[in-house]
């Protein structure tokens, strides 16, 4: 039996940015605009082609209403399913 693949931290990260920006019903043109950066790198950042430095990590957790060491901790929490 194959094993589940185990998402990298690219992948965890975009999982859960996806998940909390449609659990909120908003586009990736409307987070990527609360959040003040462009939706073609919300885009990339949720197909895990790259990854957000520590200054985008904060202003997508403010425009989803959250603090950045929640969304952090939920793709720890994506990391650590079995």
């Amino acid at each position: 039996m194959v094993g589940k693949h185990k998402p990298t931290v690219f992948e965890a990260f975009g999982q859960v940015l996806r998940r909390q920006r449609k659990a909120r019903g908003m586009s990736q043109e409307t987070l990527a605009f609360e959040a003040g950066i462009q939706r073609n790198y919300v885009s990339l950042i949720e197909l895990s082609r790259n990854q957000p430095t520590i200054t985008t990590v904060f202003k997508l957790a403010n425009a989803l209403s959250m603090k950045p060491a929640k969304l952090i901790q939920m793709v720890d929490d994506e990391l650590s399913l079995d």
